[in-house]
């Protein structure tokens, strides 16, 4: 079996670049005689300068994007246009994108902020026992939720699989949801494997337009697969060399609920960075922390070991959870580190 080999950075773009190339040369028009008049419809999918558009009645469409459309993700409400006759797969154009009822992007070291879908309402943070529960990337997720005002619902999947770990490494699982449900997140533990949980994230899933996020490898396409059966999302294990998981999913992609409402299957995410925002805003997006910011003796205060501290305050009397705070710091100290140059982020 031959192993493909994987692209770095700088190969991907050198790829991406070499494809808009091509797409530039074999650009598609129609005359507008070629052309119906616009009408709404819903970003399935996009792959280049192509999107996969459903119109009104539930029927989907290969269309070309007009160079004018500087933005396109999943999930945006477009005007397009219905063609005549094909070109080159193509059966349509989409010429205006409808404006956004929210946005969730990623942040990339090199292409700067990069939108992932449009319009939800709702995001599922998938976390699971394998690869290892981790509270920290739990916490950039929340605060990316907090900061775009989008309604967060942590969700443990492989659940079946508390009963197979250590005592200490199940009470600390255990525990990090509690102490989320103390917060006022909605906590829900799922198992793709025995199907307990699915009823309840069913019902969670209704009349909303939902979204699932989380690092790859934690069962997202798997439940996906359990929710939409006719779907068949690509699924891959835990790789046994690293422990990570391997990416599957390649496009977010859009999936109507028969309850009503829509999921998106996003692309996996071992990472949610977090520095295009300020320490300020990463700070007001910890809801705990709230009551108590703006009350340290410092405005600077960095929230450490800095005398009057509001927060390490608050720790010492037991009104914040101390891993909260460790969180925090671990997530400020990581936008030193990762964020890009001002010419990098500006693009």
């Amino acid at each position: 079996m031959v192993k493909r080999r994987r692209l770095n950075k700088g190969q991907q773009r050198q790829v991406s670049v070499n494809q808009k190339k091509r797409l530039k040369n074999t650009d598609i028009e129609w005359t507008d005689s070629q052309l119906n008049a616009p009408e709404p419809g819903r970003v399935i999918s996009r792959f280049g300068q192509h999107a996969d558009i459903r119109d009104e009645h539930g029927t989907t469409y290969r269309c070309h994007i007009r160079r004018v459309i500087s933005s396109l993700v999943c999930g945006d409400s477009v005007l397009w246009s219905r063609a005549s006759a094909e070109q080159q797969g193509m059966q349509g154009v989409v010429v205006a994108v409808q404006e956004r009822e929210s946005l969730l992007s990623r942040p990339d070291y090199y292409d700067g902020l990069k939108p992932v879908a449009a319009n939800i309402d709702q995001i599922f943070i998938i976390s699971s026992v394998l690869p290892s529960f981790s509270s920290p990337i739990i916490d950039r997720y929340l605060v990316a939720c907090e900061d775009i005002g989008i309604e967060p619902v942590i969700v443990l999947n492989k659940a079946d699989l508390l009963t197979e770990i250590d005592d200490e490494e199940r009470n600390h699982i255990e525990q990090r949801l509690k102490d989320y449900k103390s917060i006022g997140y909605k906590v829900l533990n799922v198992s793709s494997a025995t199907q307990s949980g699915l009823d309840a994230l069913q019902e969670m899933l209704k009349d909303h337009i939902s979204i699932v996020v989380g690092q790859s490898g934690v069962g997202k396409s798997s439940l996906v697969n359990q929710l939409l059966p006719d779907v068949n999302a690509d699924t891959n294990l835990v790789s046994d060399n690293s422990g990570l998981g391997q990416h599957t999913t390649t496009v977010a992609t859009w999936y109507d609920l028969k309850e009503g409402g829509a999921l998106i299957d996003s692309p996996g995410i071992r990472e949610f960075s977090l520095w295009h925002l300020e320490p300020e805003r990463v700070a007001r997006c910890y809801v705990d922390f709230r009551d108590y910011l703006g009350g340290c003796k410092f405005r600077d205060c960095k929230h450490g070991n800095d005398p009057g501290c509001a927060l390490q305050e608050a720790v010492d009397n037991n009104q914040l959870h101390e891993w909260r705070l460790s969180n925090y710091h671990r997530i400020i100290e990581t936008m030193k580190t990762q964020k890009p140059s001002r010419a990098i982020r500006g693009k």
